[in-house]
């Protein structure tokens, strides 16, 4: 029968990189301080990749919020441009609308029952609505934009 091979001696940037992993999982709550500082010492006293291993053995290589991350900015690339009608700019126009049709119509009340003439709803119906229009036209244009370099790099 053949002998067992010896495991391969560790650096000290091994050392390092494992004692920085340990740190990433304390940090985010996976060890306790008394666990840490227990693997940290192992981690320093190893003298071979086993011994390291054995350190960070049930521990995740990969954070699952890292992975979901990197599925999101996936999904993220592959997402159609915006639209005038698509629902993330025409709800806000709704808002809007509701909003302004709602403030002109308690000034309607007041003025027919009060006498009071002063147009107040002015002041919500103006500068929200430059503001939505110039969002609005940002994104498109913003979008536009992005379509443009991406033709003219394929051209």
């Amino acid at each position: 029968m053949s002998e067992p091979v010896p495991s391969i001696r560790t650096s000290d940037s091994e050392r390092d990189h494992v004692a920085r992993l340990l740190q990433e999982h304390f940090a985010q709550g996976r060890l306790d301080h008394e666990e840490f500082t227990e693997r940290l010492g192992l981690a320093y006293k190893a003298k071979t990749v086993d011994d390291l291993a054995r350190v960070t053995a049930d521990l995740p290589e990969k954070d699952l919020v890292d992975v979901g991350r990197a599925a999101g900015a996936d999904l993220g690339a592959a997402a159609p441009p915006l639209r005038l009608r698509d629902p993330a700019l025409m709800v806000p126009w709704w808002l809007y609308g509701g909003v302004n049709v709602l403030c002109f119509t308690i000034w309607l009340i007041v003025y027919f029952t009060t006498g009071a003439s002063y147009p107040w709803f002015l002041w919500v119906l103006g500068p929200w609505g430059i503001l939505m229009l110039v969002v609005t036209f940002g994104v498109l244009a913003a979008q536009r934009g992005g379509q443009g370099d991406e033709h003219q790099g394929q051209g």
